[in-house]
């Protein structure tokens, strides 16, 4: 039984695509075929229903599936083992939810070339629970999103806090003047929201049907900046991480509301495989480790900003 057998399972199994698994490993579609026929012909048994299309793993299969990458995670080690003494190199595949990589994305990925010039570091957005999937899945090495302290990760993906962050409610500048306000006095103006899917939106929904209040969103839309453009133009409020607001154009034509049965803080999270190898652990690493840097220094400075 061959590595590369191995190799070829896994990708037709994760890309759910024998042609998407060609074009992962730069292989034809033909290779990857006898490829899989290889290895079952060395197992002795079948691991894919080809009654469906694509194929995709029959129960044996799933099983080897689970195995085969555990397998593949101990080949990677072995060749780190003997890398050690070289710098970084290969891919680095990393998932970044959007509103942590408008603030800290540009200034990490500096850092990751400079310290490692020989990894390619190869970066995808998603919403939170998208990207652990994707960890889960071998998809990617790891990714930085936005969760609950109380976040529960599946048993492949291992996590670790990089610090706290303040999900703030935005109005437009001078419009809502009272120095604090509760849900049920704002909620009817209605929100500028990301799409469904967004962890920040789930969480507010969840508030205020807790309070049996409605869930009014005027606008759904991509992009921290165009969101709170929308925002100061008076077309609902707006939810947004602080550190946000204080990076944008229209920051001086807004105000953060304090509502005091509303205040939710996330944590930032670096989700990764349970066992990286050396060059991703290590570019994992610096990475969170700027995230962290970047979301403090841009926490302190909101606060001062909102002192003043």
């Amino acid at each position: 039984m061959k590595i590369d057998a191995i190799d070829a399972f896994v990708a037709v199994v994760r890309c759910q695509s024998i042609s998407l698994a060609a074009e992962s490993l730069q292989l034809t579609q033909s290779a990857i075929t006898r490829r899989i026929q290889s290895f079952e012909e060395a197992l002795g048994i079948d691991v894919l229903d080809r009654s469906t299309k694509p194929p995709r793993p029959n129960a044996m299969g799933k099983r080897v599936y689970e195995q085969c990458r555990a397998v593949l995670r101990e080949v990677e080690s072995l060749r780190d083992l003997a890398r050690q003494d070289e710098l970084p190199s290969g891919v680095f595949r990393l998932g970044v939810i959007q509103s942590v990589g408008d603030i800290a994305l540009l200034d990490a990925l500096r850092q990751i070339k400079a310290s490692f010039p020989e990894l390619q570091t190869q970066v995808s957005t998603g919403w939170g629970a998208q990207l652990v999937e994707q960890v889960d899945n071998g998809e990617l090495d790891a990714a930085i999103a936005l969760f609950p302290a109380t976040k529960v990760l599946p048993d492949g993906v291992s996590g670790s806090t990089l610090g706290r962050i303040e999900l703030a409610v935005i109005a437009p500048k001078g419009e809502l003047t009272r120095r604090s306000y509760k849900l049920a006095d704002c909620h009817a103006r209605g929100w500028v929201l990301n799409p469904d899917g967004c962890g920040f939106r789930a969480g507010l929904q969840r508030a205020l049907a807790g309070q049996g209040l409605s869930f009014k969103v005027n606008l759904e839309i991509f992009g921290a900046d165009l969101q709170l453009g929308l925002v100061a133009s008076g077309l609902g409020l707006g939810l947004m991480p602080l550190p946000q607001l204080l990076h944008s154009h229209y920051r001086d034509q807004l105000d953060v509301i304090n509502v005091s049965d509303f205040k939710p803080l996330l944590e930032i999270w670096l989700i990764q495989q349970a066992r990286l190898p050396n060059a991703q652990q290590q570019a994992a690493k610096l990475f969170s480790s700027a995230v962290a840097q970047t979301f403090g220094a841009a926490r302190d400075h909101s606060k001062s900003r909102l002192k003043a």
